[in-house]
């Protein structure tokens, strides 16, 4: 492995810790502008994380090793996303395992120990924010699967580099039916799995309508800063396969220093429209009731699948 490629997993790593945060931090001052309000600053999230891990580290009474390990396998399963998929560079050198199946797999783990680590400590709002996360992941991981499945029609390939350097070379297929079907599920997807509005609210203290926050309440310190912070980052890398999938554009194609740190502006400009509109769009929607989410996801559902099935009759990319 060339001191190149080595530097593309740094950067792609670097990238993401250092900026999930602060997309977090845009998000939340988007929404405080709109509303009237100052807000705080963009590097508030950083500083709360600083914050919580000074703190000290306080487990509830007769949680096991689940409920300790969560946050460390929230945050290390974050990273190995950050270093496969493409991001700043579509010749990461790990491109190989950055299969489609791959990330959905890794997604799921740290949902999946999140939701055990809900139910560890016996308490009535964890184990009822598990069975909601488990319900949404359920609908939601089906939909992410068939959304990229139309996309890799293009490439012949479930494998995200192929797939964004095919759009690459045929810009054309970034406006077909089926990318434009693919983009609307994958959106309501990302808003599902990233704990956003319409489908949770990250910012609600209301217990009975919490699904992400009800399951990390007895979180403290830097088990809290962990949780946090990977909750942060998932934003950010579904923000970015949004934003490489459908406009791949500016990426690196190569493993140069130069190169690799003009697709990280490039990426940072995108996700900073993207968190812009963002905060817009949870100014002016409320969030749904707890029945009406399956239906959403459903919907969506119903929409990859019929991206799916435009691929195959269409054969885009063959």
């Amino acid at each position: 492995m060339n001191p190149g490629r080595i530097a593309a997993v740094l950067i792609q790593i670097v990238f993401v810790v250092g900026a999930a945060p602060l997309l977090a931090g845009l998000i939340r001052r988007v929404r405080a502008r709109l509303e009237g309000r100052v807000g705080p600053p963009i590097v508030q999230p950083w500083r709360d994380l600083r914050k919580l891990w000074r703190k000290e580290r306080i487990a509830p009474e007769h949680t096991s090793w689940v409920f300790i390990t969560a946050p460390l396998v929230l945050v290390a399963s974050s990273v190995v996303i950050a270093m496969i998929v493409p991001l700043v560079t579509v010749a990461s050198p790990l491109d190989r395992v950055g299969d489609l199946f791959a990330v959905v797999s890794l997604l799921l783990l740290g949902t999946v120990f999140l939701a055990l680590a809900g139910l560890d400590p016996g308490t009535a709002f964890g184990g009822m924010g598990a069975s909601r996360e488990m319900t949404v992941a359920a609908l939601a991981e089906p939909t992410l699967l068939l959304a990229v499945t139309a996309l890799a029609a293009r490439a012949g390939s479930t494998n995200l580099a192929a797939i964004v350097t095919a759009a690459l070379d045929r810009p054309s297929v970034v406006l077909s039916a089926q990318s434009v079907l693919a983009l609307v599920a994958l959106g309501i997807v990302t808003l599902a799995e990233c704990a956003r509005l319409p489908v949770d609210n990250p910012s609600t203290h209301l217990e009975l309508t919490m699904i992400h926050e009800a399951m990390v309440l007895e979180y403290a310190g830097p088990d809290l800063a962990l949780v946090e912070l990977a909750a942060s980052m998932r934003l950010l890398l579904f923000g970015a396969l949004l934003a490489n999938l459908f406009a791949p554009w500016g990426i690196a194609t190569g493993t140069g220093v130069v190169e690799m740190l003009a697709g990280a502006l490039v990426l940072g400009g995108k996700l900073v429209l993207l968190g812009a509109f963002l905060g817009v769009f949870e100014v002016f929607v409320a969030k749904l009731r707890l029945f009406r989410v399956p239906e959403l996801l459903a919907v969506s559902f119903v929409v990859a699948l019929v991206a799916v099935t435009a691929s195959a009759f269409l054969g885009v990319g063959r």
